[in-house]
C-alpha cells in the first residue's frame, strides 16, 4: 500500500504545492538556467522549504518521515510535479507580455513553460522599473 496515498487529501495537495513552490523558488534562484540546475541543489532547497515553510511537514508522523518507502514515493511525486511544470505551455497573454517587455528592454530570454514565463514577467518588470528609476 502507498504511504503517500494514505495521507489525507488536504495533505497530498499541500505536498504537491510545496514541491511546486520549492522548485519554482530554486529555478528563480538560478534564473531558470538549465545548465545551472543541480538535482542535489534542488533537493537542498526542497528540504529547507519543507522544514521552514511547509505546514504539512510537522503533521506527518516521524515513523512515516523515516520510512524509505515514503521517500521513494515522494521522489516519484517530485518528478511528476516537475514534469508537469515543464509541460505546461505559456499562455498567449504571457507570451505577449514577455515579447512586449523584451522589445522595450532589448532583451532576448527564452522560456518554455508557464512557470518560467511567470518568472520572466516578474524579472523583466522589475528590470524595467529599475531602468526607469536610474
Amino acid at each position: 500500500m502507498s504511504i503517500l496515498n494514505g495521507l489525507s487529501h488536504g495533505m497530498k495537495i499541500s505536498i504537491t504545492r510545496s514541491i511546486t513552490t520549492a522548485f519554482e523558488q530554486y529555478m528563480a534562484d538560478i534564473l531558470w538556467e538549465e545548465e545551472a540546475y543541480s538535482p542535489s541543489g534542488f533537493m537542498k532547497e526542497w528540504q529547507r522549504y519543507i522544514q521552514q515553510s511547509a505546514s504539512w511537514y510537522n503533521d506527518v508522523p516521524d515513523d512515516v518521515k523515516n520510512d524509505p518507502q515514503f521517500h521513494e514515493e515522494l521522489a516519484k511525486k517530485i518528478n511528476q510535479v516537475v514534469e508537469k511544470i515543464f509541460s505546461e505551455e505559456p499562455t498567449t497573454e504571457q507570451i505577449e507580455t514577455i515579447n512586449a517587455l523584451q522589445e522595450r528592454l532589448g532583451t532576448d530570454y527564452d522560456f518554455s513553460c508557464k512557470a518560467e514565463a511567470r518568472f520572466y514577467i516578474g524579472f523583466l518588470t522589475e528590470y524595467e522599473k529599475k531602468k526607469r528609476n536610474s
